[in-house]
């Protein structure tokens, strides 16, 4: 996600505990969809989409973040 900030995430991972929720956040929600889509945990479509929708809100909020870093 985002690799043209690869060295600000790293940056903000380790100085702004907000922004590493939303990306470890995001991350978790990842995974579960994947897991959900293969088959290895339980999951309806509706669940996955909810999930998705939720993913794409934190990406969302993440970009912000990184915009306005990249610009400071």
């Amino acid at each position: 996600m985002f690799p043209e900030y690869r060295e600000l995430i790293s940056s903000l991972k380790g100085r702004d505990h907000h922004f590493t929720r939303l990306f470890d956040k995001h991350n978790e929600i990842d995974q579960i969809i994947k897991n959900m889509e293969a088959g290895i945990v339980p999951g309806s479509h509706t669940e996955i989409d909810q999930l998705k929708k939720e993913k794409l809100l934190l990406k969302d909020q993440i970009y912000v973040i990184l915009r306005q870093q990249a610009t400071a």
